[in-house]
């Protein structure tokens, strides 16, 4: 019995020292994009959910074809 907890503890402390390590990685930060109004948007792909189904939609598979309008919500829907 004693030697299941003790393995469960050294499990455990482990599992801590694992997750520290890796948190401690540098996250190479991102540059901003630096777009002006009437600039053209670069492509990108986001996620559509139609209530039934998610499916991938990009912004080339309306070039030529629609206008498109872009709006962005900062935390929409997060409650934050």
């Amino acid at each position: 019995m004693r030697n299941r907890l003790v393995g469960i503890l050294l499990f455990m402390a482990f599992t801590l020292a694992s997750a520290a390590a890796f948190a401690q990685e540098k996250k190479k930060e991102v540059e901003p994009l630096k777009i002006k109004l009437g600039d053209v948007a670069p492509d990108f792909t986001l996620v559509e959910y139609d209530g039934e189904k998610v499916k991938a939609v990009s912004l080339h598979d309306f070039k030529g074809k629609k206008q498109v309008a872009l709006a962005f919500f900062v935390f929409a829907f997060t409650g934050g």
